[in-house]
């Protein structure tokens, strides 16, 4: 049996109090067919290398986009046309990537969705950063908000993978454990109008954050927010002055990786820098290095080395955010979350295992399995449970 260290979170989330944040108690309980998974929930070997998100909070805040303060005078009334100016804009943006196409940023944005109670956007998407014009019936003089604007949700997603839980007095069994998630950002749907400063509206709607745009209640009149800059991508990685990166020890002897019924495994395919299952054959090819280094997050970095070349296991970087990305070969780095895996076991007395990739988060499978397949990384895994194997030394 492998040995592989492994540290468990604990599985409630903190409650927290506030007038627009939510968030949810995730109590232990027995999980059914029919409901997604919750930390602490019992899953089996088959869900090893899966991943699901939950919403951990939301705070919904009215925001205006575009905006323009215009006077209407008795002699003025009646429909006009007016260009409005940008305010801000928003982008849909799940765990700092704004390309919404992973089948765990889609989820999550779902989930959003069911926790707010309102339609939010759940594919790539941003408000308009053009200047807007809006056409609009005066029908009384006054001093006017011309608005478009929308209901922003921020907060903080989890994601929850299966993995082995130590029960005490020498019992073990396999639960969804919570691991890291990170924040995300959406809106909801577009509204324009006009207001004025005398007019009644709801608290905490678009229709009152314009009043205050406007500068009505005392409130001085909010400049214009300039667009976020976007966040700046990683610095290329450290190339090691050896095969092993520094920090990690490797486990004795050589190892193998298998789908459950052993008859197919990972190998470098011959004359690519791809993985590939094959046959089982005395190759060097298909035999690994397997390596420890630090815990983050809760868990132990492992890396995988390939016996023949002496190269990491390795997701590029530009892959990180794509779903079905390939998986390659590439030489060790001192610094490449690219190269660094989780390991999800099974209970002991199983080599049963689900990797998961630190950089992006999602799980390793195939599109199917059969001989010469690609290896691959999914980011919720794969939904019938292929992305599960055995990782054992060699026999």
């Amino acid at each position: 049996m492998v040995k592989i260290k492994m540290v468990v979170h604990g599985l409630l989330l903190p409650l927290a109090a506030g007038s627009t944040f939510m968030t949810v108690n995730t109590a232990v309980r027995s999980a059914t067919a029919a409901e997604e998974p919750k930390a602490g929930d019992a899953c089996t070997a088959a869900d090893l290398g899966k991943r699901h998100p939950f919403i951990k909070s939301a705070v919904t805040d009215p925001t205006i986009t575009h905006f323009k303060g215009y006077y209407i005078t008795d002699g003025s009334t009646g429909s006009q046309t007016v260009t409005m100016s940008i305010q801000t804009v928003v982008t849909v943006e799940v765990g700092g990537t704004t390309q919404i196409s992973s089948g765990f940023s889609v989820g999550a944005l779902f989930k959003v969705e069911a926790f707010v109670n309102r339609t939010v956007k759940k594919s790539t998407a941003t408000t308009n950063a053009q200047s807007q014009t809006i056409t609009w019936n005066f029908l009384k003089p006054g001093y006017y908000g011309l608005y478009q604007g929308t209901s922003k949700v921020t907060g903080v997603y989890g994601s929850l993978n299966c993995g082995r839980v130590d029960l005490g007095d020498g019992r073990f069994a396999t639960r969804w454990i919570e691991r890291p998630g990170g924040t995300y950002t959406t809106f909801s749907t577009i509204e324009e109008g006009a207001v004025r400063c005398e007019d009644k509206v709801p608290a905490g709607s678009i229709m009152s954050k314009a009043q205050k745009v406007l500068g009505c209640t005392g409130a001085p009149a909010q400049a214009p927010q300039a667009p976020a800059p976007a966040a700046k991508s990683p610095t290329g990685s450290v190339a090691a002055p050896a095969a092993l990166p520094p920090g990690f020890t490797c486990l004795p002897g050589y190892y193998r990786i298998a789908t459950p019924d052993r008859l197919l495994f990972w190998w470098n395919a011959d004359g690519t820098a791809e993985f590939r299952l094959h046959a089982w054959a005395k190759s060097t090819r298909v035999q690994w290095q397997v390596c420890q280094g630090p815990t983050t997050n809760g868990m132990v970095e492992h890396v995988f080395l390939t016996r023949q070349s002496k190269k990491c296991l390795t997701l590029k970087a530009a892959d990180a955010p794509t779903e079905n990305a390939l998986f390659f070969e590439d030489g060790c780095r001192t610094v490449d979350d690219g190269q660094r895996f989780y390991v999800y076991q099974d209970v002991p007395g199983t080599n049963l295992v689900g990797l998961q990739n630190k950089m992006s988060g999602f799980m390793i499978g195939q599109e199917r399995v059969t001989d010469n397949e690609t290896v691959r990384q999914y980011s919720m895994g794969r939904p019938d449970g292929t992305g599960t194997y055995v990782l054992e030394p060699l026999p």
